[in-house]
């Protein structure tokens, strides 16, 4: 071991500096050291703090982005077209929702089509508004125009109710009728009686009445005389005219000139052996109407 004292100056000297400059480069180390470590941990929590951020902000626009494909699935419309566009919108969001984003970048990308698409769907929204309040007007004019034929066809059947009722009064007025209507028994010399072994001729005299509704021109007045057990009697089976869809036998006839005013004239039957003591009942039709009844008696004195 060498003792210091026995050195020189100089050597004294260099063996002194060393550890000086040895401390000194250990502290410059440790300072480096601690700066270094210093820096790492500042950068790992400002990283810590960035992802921090970044999952944050990712978690809110993912939220965005499920409130819009929940307000897409909400927004209904009759339109095709505006269907197919609705139905484009909600897929390119979830797909959209299915990427994931992990730096600044993407992120800022997320926000820009997220603003874009906010934008879109506002047009929907004006644009289903727009035909929904179209189609309420629509609705309502609808409403009004079914209510409006609704009116018309009632007001229609009651006008037709109205010329019903018309048409059957007028037909109902323009029916000639008979009044004074007169059956008598006559015998040979053209006297009346009752008896009915002195029977010769029934005369039945009656006058058509004036009717302006009724139309004028040709007419035949059909009689039937119905004995009390209501048999007809006539003088031909032949005898048959129609009334009311259906062929019936009438006892005779006359044919006349109807100028819509009062005209007086007598149906005569002859005596066809078929009669009998009794109440009979004369009835007189014209144009598919009964215009007249009466009654006449026969006995036996």
């Amino acid at each position: 071991m060498t003792d210091i004292n026995n050195l020189n100056p100089s050597e004294r000297g260099t063996k002194k500096s060393a550890p000086i400059g040895m401390i000194a480069t250990s502290i410059i180390l440790a300072g480096a050291l601690i700066f270094i470590v210093f820096m790492y941990f500042d950068q790992k929590n400002k990283m810590v703090e960035m992802e921090t951020v970044l999952t944050q902000e990712k978690d809110s626009l993912a939220n965005v982005l499920r409130h819009m494909v929940f307000a897409y699935d909400t927004l209904k419309t009759n339109n095709d077209s505006l269907n197919a566009g609705l139905q484009k919108e909600r897929t390119r969001i979830v797909r959209l929702l299915s990427v994931n984003a992990s730096n600044t970048q993407l992120i800022k990308k997320y926000k820009s089509e997220i603003t874009t698409m906010r934008e879109i769907m506002k047009s929907y929204i004006v644009q289903i508004d727009s035909l929904n309040t179209r189609n309420k007007i629509l609705a309502a004019e609808n409403t009004e125009i079914h209510q409006q034929i609704t009116q018309v066809r009632s007001t229609n059947t009651e006008l037709s109710k109205v010329r019903e009722e018309l048409s059957t009064k007028v037909e109902i007025a323009s029916v000639i009728q008979a009044k004074a209507i007169v059956a008598v028994s006559l015998n040979k010399r053209r006297k009346e009686t009752t008896r009915i072994s002195q029977l010769d001729k029934l005369r039945i005299c009656f006058t058509l009445r004036e009717n302006p509704l009724a139309k004028a021109g040709q007419k035949e007045v059909f009689m039937r005389v119905i004995r009390p057990d209501s048999l007809i009697i006539t003088n031909s089976p032949d005898n048959l005219f129609e009334y009311k869809g259906s062929k019936i036998i009438y006892s005779a006839s006359r044919a006349l000139d109807y100028m819509n005013q009062d005209i007086e004239m007598c149906i005569f039957l002859d005596n066809t052996d078929d009669f009998i003591i009794g109440n009979y009942s004369v009835e007189l039709y014209l144009e598919d109407n009964i215009i007249g009844r009466t009654n006449f008696m026969l006995s036996k004195k």
